[in-house]
Order: C-alpha cells, then sequence, then structure tokens
C-alpha cells in the first residue's frame, strides 16, 4: 500500500471501498425497496398496474441479473480492465440507468433496469475482490475482520436508503425516489475516485498473459466482443421499444433458473477439466461449489424481503401510528439496523469461541444461518395465521422476522464471501466470486417467482395459502441446514488449510 494511514486498524484503502460500497448499496437497497411495490401500483396511483405474477417475474429477472452479471463482470476485470477500472465503470453505468428511471417512462424504465444490472456486474463482485487483495495472503484473521467492516458498509448505505429514497418513492412521487437512489451512486463514484490512490497500486492491471503476443490478441478479441455485445443490446432494446418483440416475464424467468442452474454446472466442469488445476485446488474449488448451493438456498429464502414480504408489509401489516400511515417500503430498514447492531456481538462471540477452541467450523455456521432463516418465516406463519382470521397485524411480526434473518446473513455472507477470496485459487478470484454473487442471483429469481403467489385475489379466496407459503421455506431452511450439519467434517477437509 502506498500509505501507513489506517481505517480503524486497516489499510486505509478499507475506507476507499467501505464508502464506494455504501452507496452502491444505498442505490441497490432504495431500488429493492421500491421497485415491486411501483410495478404492482395502480396506474391511477402512478405504478405499472402489473399483476402480481408478472411483477414479481420481473423484479426477479432484474435482481437475478444484478448478481449473474458478475461472473462476466469479474472475469472482464480479471482479463481486460483491471478490478480499479471496472469498479468506476460500473459505478458510472448504475448512476445513469438510475436516471432513466427518474422519467415517467415505460421503455426508459426497462432501459435504466438494463444499465443497472451491466453496472452492478462490473462493480459488485470486483469491490469485494479488492477487499482480498489488500491484505497479504498470511493475514486471514485480519482479512475476515476486514470483510465484517465492509459488510457494515453494505449495511450503513442499505439502512438509510429505504428512508429516503422509500419516502420520496411511496409519499411524493416514485420517479423522484428512483432518482435519488442515483444521487447516491454519484456520491459513491466521486469519493472513489478522490480517494483511490489510499489503494496502492492494488487492482490497477488485469492479470497478464506470460506471452505478450496471447496477451494482445486476448485484448484485441474482448475489444470486439464487447462492441459486438453492446450493439447487440442496442437491437434488443429497440426490438423491445418499438415491441417488435415481446417478451413473457414469467416464462422468461422460468426458463432462466432452469439456463442459469446448467450454466453454473458446466463452469465448475469447465474449471476442473479445463484450468489445470492441482489436487488442493480442486478439493478448494468443490468447497466454493457447496457454497454455492448453500448460499442458493439461503438467499431464496432472505431476498424475500424485497419481494413477498415487501407486499406483505403494503397489503396487510398495520402502520398506522396516530395520523402517520409509514411506508412500507421503511420495513426495509430493519435488516441493516439489526446488522449494525450485531455484527459486532458475533464478532465477539466468534473471538471469544475461538480462544477457547469452540468457534464453530465454517460449515457449521453455514448451517446455523439456514436454520435461522426458517426461524423467520416460522414467525410469519404467525403473522399470516393473523390475517387469516381477517386482522392486520403490527410491524413486530416483520420485524422479528428480519431479525432472526440478520442473524442468519451474519452467519453466513461474510463467511462466505472470505471464503471464496481465500479458497479461489489466485488466477480465479474474480471469477469465484461472481460465481458466490451467481448464488444470490438464483436466490432472487426464485424470491422474485415466489412473491408472484401472493396475489392478493388468490389469497382472498384461500387465506390459508399464505401460511401454506411460509411453511414451504421453513421446511426447505432446516432440511438444508440439517444436511450442511451431516456433511460439516468432510466440507471442512476440502477446505485444507483455510480457515
Amino acid at each position: 500500500m502506498s500509505t501507513d494511514k489506517t481505517f480503524f486498524g486497516h489499510p486505509r484503502g478499507l475506507a476507499t471501498l467501505f464508502f464506494t460500497e455504501m452507496w452502491e448499496r444505498f442505490s441497490y437497497y432504495g431500488m429493492r425497496a421500491l421497485l415491486l411495490l411501483f410495478m404492482v401500483a395502480s396506474v391511477e396511483n402512478g405504478g405499472m398496474g402489473l399483476d402480481d405474477k408478472t411483477g414479481g417475474a420481473i423484479y426477479g429477472l432484474y435482481t437475478m441479473f444484478v448478481y449473474l452479471l458478475a461472473l462476466p463482470g469479474g472475469w472482464l476485470a480479471d482479463k481486460f480492465f483491471g478490478l480499479r477500472k471496472s469498479i468506476f465503470y460500473g459505478g458510472c453505468i448504475i448512476a445513469l440507468g438510475h436516471f432513466c428511471l427518474a422519467f415517467p417512462s415505460q421503455e426508459t424504465f426497462f432501459v435504466g433496469l438494463l444499465f443497472i444490472v451491466i453496472g452492478t456486474g462490473l462493480l459488485k463482485p470486483n469491490i469485494s475482490s479488492m477487499v482480498g487483495e489488500i491484505y497479504p495472503p498470511e493475514d486471514q484473521v485480519r482479512r475476515d475482520a476486514g470483510f465484517s467492516i465492509f459488510f457494515m458498509g453494505i449495511n450503513s448505505g442499505a439502512l438509510v436508503s429505504p428512508i429516503i429514497v422509500g419516502y420520496l418513492g411511496q409519499n411524493v412521487n416514485w420517479h423522484y425516489g428512483f432518482a435519488a437512489a442515483g444521487v447516491g451512486m454519484i456520491l459513491g463514484v466521486i469519493q472513489y475516485k478522490l480517494t483511490e490512490n489510499y489503494l496502492g497500486t492494488v487492482g490497477l492491471e488485469p492479470a497478464r498473459h506470460a506471452d505478450p503476443a496471447q496477451q494482445k490478441t486476448l485484448e484485441r478479441n474482448i475489444h470486439y466482443a464487447l462492441w459486438i455485445i453492446g450493439l447487440g443490446l442496442v437491437a434488443l432494446v429497440v426490438l423491445l421499444w418499438t415491441r417488435t418483440l415481446i417478451i413473457n416475464p414469467v416464462a422468461f424467468a422460468q426458463g432462466s433458473g432452469v439456463v442459469l442452474l446448467i450454466s453454473v454446472l458446466l463452469y465448475f466442469i469447465y474449471v476442473f477439466v479445463f484450468e489445470k488445476l492441482s489436487a488442493d485446488e480442486k478439493k478448494k474449488v468443490l468447497a466454493i461449489f457447496i457454497f454455492f448451493v448453500v448460499t442458493t438456498a439461503f438467499y431464496a429464502g432472505y431476498e424475500g424481503q424485497g419481494s413477498s414480504l415487501n407486499l406483505f408489509a403494503d397489503r396487510y401489516t398495520d402502520r398506522l401510528f396516530g395520523s402517520f400511515n409509514m411506508p412500507a417500503s421503511w420495513l426495509q430498514s430493519a435488516p441493516p439496523i439489526f446488522v449494525i447492531l450485531f455484527v459486532p456481538v458475533f464478532t465477539w462471540l466468534w473471538s471469544a469461541l475461538a480462544k477457547h477452541k469452540l468457534n464453530p467450523i465454517t460449515p457449521v455456521k453455514l448451517a446455523m444461518g439456514l436454520f435461522w432463516m426458517g426461524l423467520g418465516y416460522l414467525v410469519m406463519m404467525g403473522a399470516a395465521e393473523i390475517v387469516m382470521h381477517s386482522k392486520k397485524p403490527g410491524i413486530s411480526w416483520l420485524v422479528i422476522t428480519y431479525m432472526l434473518h440478520t442473524f442468519g446473513e451474519i452467519c453466513l455472507y461474510p463467511i462466505g464471501l472470505s471464503g471464496v477470496t481465500k479458497l479461489a485459487p489466485k488466477r480465479l478470484v474474480g471469477q469465484m466470486m461472481g460465481v458466490f454473487f451467481m448464488a444470490l442471483a438464483l436466490g432472487n429469481l426464485f424470491a422474485g417467482l415466489y412473491a408472484g403467489e401472493f396475489s392478493e385475489e388468490v389469497l382472498a379466496k384461500n387465506p390459508s395459502l399464505m401460511i401454506d407459503l411460509f411453511a414451504l421455506i421453513v421446511k426447505i431452511m432446516f432440511a438444508a441446514g440439517v444436511i450442511v450439519l451431516i456433511f460439516a467434517k468432510p466440507i471442512r477437509k476440502l477446505m485444507g488449510n483455510i480457515r
């Protein structure tokens, strides 16, 4: 690093990445709080007037692609742009997308979503990889702590965003909310450029091929491919804009889930066959694959916060405080509040247990995350029981659910994130971080499709269906958690020297 300054005892570059990610998450979680509510709101109320299945499918596709593009984004950073430029370009494109959403037009709405998913694909995996890169390889303990601090940055942005963006969107004008999210991303980009010198030389250049001629050929091919992809996207936008091409969002979302699962399997096969991994590297990549499966299951439940649980908050929860009806989107600030409150508690707990050699191994922490998620939806079954009797539950039901979900994410997310950076072969760190975010992509897609089942008309005819929908997630989470516990020791052996 180019400076001796520190940030809470960590490299000063962590602050640059912390605040960049904080503002990027401000923009993302502002969108997350508003997006589905805007799409299913009536046209008379300024919304798009979509039915729940269509809105849920579009929400799932959008949030899926936000994370899905992390894989090509990581690959481009590794091979072409370098981590540093990828983060900057991604932030600029995200801001452009938000400002497209500020216009009250269906066409600019979808163009804006396209820009945001492209920009996030460039920024999200690479800023996480940068966090791992600013620490020496042997400093695994401090790297874990650095990721926990970074995780706090994520949640600082996520806490403030629904309050500002949500209020503007739901109480003033939907498009003012989308614009406010864009302003947050602009602030993040400015901060990043003003302080990137603290990152030293980390992430300045992509990984270079040993043969200069082959490197030049690779860069030329990527350059041409980017132009072809860009022109293809322009053509797609024109076809959709002119209604020459019409896509069924529900069918497309369902098909995307199948394609994505197959693609992940093919990618891991490619890595095992063609990347010339050592025996130890193969074991660690297999461990990353297991992380992928567990993370997918967890986030299929967790991302209900922005979809099905957001609809529950808007339609069925009593949010009236005197004469003030609290915007449903404000409840999206509950999870980050709990993160900020409880991350220090869990960090202290892990450290205290480690001193007595009782710190749970990584697979056990992953299982704990699944169990907490199941408990959260068990609480929602109680809230659904109140709705079934034609009453409105208070916000405390959702708040408790979000608290339990937060416990689960604290156990799973930072451990998985840090684990991938340590387990991945050096030359594949960006790609493997992209794979980790593909798990979030699938989880988001499943959560969006699941939200489509919460149609008011269907639930009015069969109120007990809501209990059954929540019960399904409880069963999946508990079953997955038990399976991970059973195979905890074999998974730990795959990780080798990584703790």
